[in-house]
């Protein structure tokens, strides 16, 4: 099928000429349309108090987003609670790690954050498995972040601080796109809220995260292009790549190392529904070789994680 418009269930990157989008536009001619799925609502003091959780009652807590962070010192100021200089914090990235600093004073011995996935902040939280962990996040029931604690067997609380709303999306004419682009479960729901017979329609849906494919297979929805994959570890690059004919690889499904000793060892993991391949380590008797394969895959994922902050500070940025 031949894509030229296209549908982004994400706010416009606040420098477009910069992002990994913009290549789309010039090379493919791809007519690109932002907009945010739903809205963050946060909860009022009085909803919050019926949890009966009390910030200052832990020593630790996990950041996966700048509206965790938000939303977490928003209600501590509410409720006029004042956070110990002794909390410790941990973050999915070091991007979060640094939004920090609008908060409270940057400290490398109390703020810990992960290289690039979620699973990678598990592996420094299990060298701290003695504190009391406090999650904050939204009124998702399950998502990956609480699959990968519950996994790992932390314990922890989680504190729902604020809610997604669907927006009204009215105002779009899905015959009029080829494509659209989602993100997470919530973007679904709103996709399904606002177009009840999106089934009856022949528009392609690319979806980033194993939680948002598992969304879009319990609401019986057709996933047509499958994002983090090796090839295509951007949702920008997963649209190049069905452009340009590629099949469909294996999608990235990040584990904490400490899980993968215990996978089996047929070598296969089912996960959401996907499969997930270990490949057998390659041995290399050219030590040089090795070395310069080893520096040209770092500078891969460093290239990758770029990238991938570029896209996410941007995004915040236009909230």
């Amino acid at each position: 099928m031949k894509v030229k418009k296209v549908l982004i269930s994400q706010p416009e990157p606040a420098d477009l000429e910069k992002s990994p989008y913009k290549t789309l536009v010039n090379k493919y001619g791809l007519d690109l349309t932002f907009y945010k799925f739903f809205e963050v609502v946060g909860l009022s003091v009085s909803e919050f108090r019926k949890t009966r959780i009390h910030l200052t009652e832990y020593t630790a807590v996990i950041f996966n987003s700048k509206n965790s962070v938000d939303h977490f010192f928003r209600m501590a100021k509410e409720l006029r609670e004042v956070i110990p200089d002794s909390m410790k914090y941990f973050c999915s990235s070091e991007a979060i790690a640094l939004y920090l600093q609008n908060y409270i004073q940057y400290r490398k011995r109390k703020i810990f954050f992960g290289t690039q996935y979620f699973a990678d902040l598990i592996d420094v939280m299990s060298k701290h498995r003695e504190e009391k962990f406090l999650f904050p996040c939204s009124d998702e029931k399950q998502t990956e972040y609480t699959k990968l604690l519950d996994k790992a067997k932390f314990k922890y609380t989680k504190a729902t601080l604020y809610t997604s709303v669907p927006r009204d999306l009215k105002q779009f004419n899905l015959d009029d796109y080829d494509m659209v682009c989602l993100f997470s479960p919530i973007g679904v729901r709103s996709l399904l809220k606002n177009f009840p017979k999106i089934k009856e329609t022949n528009i392609l849906i690319a979806a980033f995260g194993t939680s948002t494919h598992a969304a879009l297979k319990a609401a019986g929805l057709k996933l047509a292009i499958a994002a983090p994959t090796k090839a295509s570890p951007s949702m920008a690059m997963a649209i190049e790549n069905y452009i340009n004919g590629k099949g469909q690889d294996e999608v990235i499904v990040a584990r904490p190392s400490s899980m993968k000793k215990d996978a089996s060892h047929s070598g296969r993991t089912s996960v959401s529904g996907t499969t997930v391949v270990k490949k057998s380590k390659s041995v290399f008797v050219n030590k040089a070789k090795y070395k310069q394969l080893q520096e040209e895959r770092k500078a891969q994922a460093a290239a990758r994680r770029a990238e991938r902050q570029a896209q996410k500070e941007a995004a915040e940025s236009a909230k």
